[in-house]
């Protein structure tokens, strides 16, 4: 198994695969990528499987596909299976897949194992801080979501179904989200990232408001 050649192959095909917004695109899953193997050796993890995890976690992201979350993971086992990989690792990363997603703020995390749990957190730590706050408004651009609604409050989702439905605002999504990641990280270096990132969003939001107000 030439492990260099399935990861370069893989890049190859999530780059043609993939489709959302531009928050949603191969720059997105190679810092995804990169955030994971930085954590992976950190934890003593499979590095080849965060990997190819990682680059292959959006490749049918459900939000661009009618909400269904199935495609993603079949897609990437149909892919895995033209190599000879064991068919305990394809599962492994389909799993991966299936899970990796925010599917609620109620919504309790099912990621079993460590590759798992970092490539989640890789996943989460693109959704914060300045890269955070840039995707955040391109993904309501791309779908027509408003910016802000001041008299329409946060939902506080307790399904994944409910999540999938609600947009709201762009602004809501800060509440409704982002600014619940960082109590949410799986890995030791993952919090302390997030802990960075998340101060700079409340910044942020705070500068919003008052820039809302046509105050100086």
């Amino acid at each position: 198994m030439n492990k260099k050649h399935i990861i370069k192959k893989t890049e190859e095909f999530v780059k043609k695969t993939m489709k959302g917004d531009p928050g949603h695109d191969w720059s997105h899953v190679n810092r995804v990528r990169n955030m994971a193997l930085y954590i992976a050796r950190k934890e003593k993890a499979n590095v080849f499987i965060v990997e190819l995890a990682a680059i292959l976690h959006d490749v049918a992201d459900h939000k661009f596909y009618k909400g269904d979350d199935k495609i993603g993971p079949r897609t990437a086992m149909k892919w895995l299976e033209n190599f000879k990989l064991d068919q305990r690792m394809i599962q492994e990363i389909a799993e991966i897949i299936s899970e990796v997603s925010f599917k609620g703020a109620k919504v309790k995390y099912k990621m079993k194992s460590l590759a798992g749990k970092i490539v989640q957190d890789s996943d989460k730590l693109d959704a914060l801080g300045a890269i955070g706050v840039a995707r955040t408004f391109s993904y309501g651009g791309y779908f027509g979501v408003p910016m802000y609604l001041p008299s329409v409050k946060p939902t506080i989702h307790t399904s994944f179904e409910q999540y999938k439905k609600n947009a709201a605002s762009t602004i809501n999504h800060f509440y409704e989200k982002l600014l619940l990641l960082k109590d949410r990280m799986h890995t030791r270096a993952a919090r302390k990232i997030a802990q960075r990132r998340h101060k700079f969003m409340e910044t942020y939001l705070k500068e919003f408001y008052s820039e809302w107000k046509g105050l100086h």
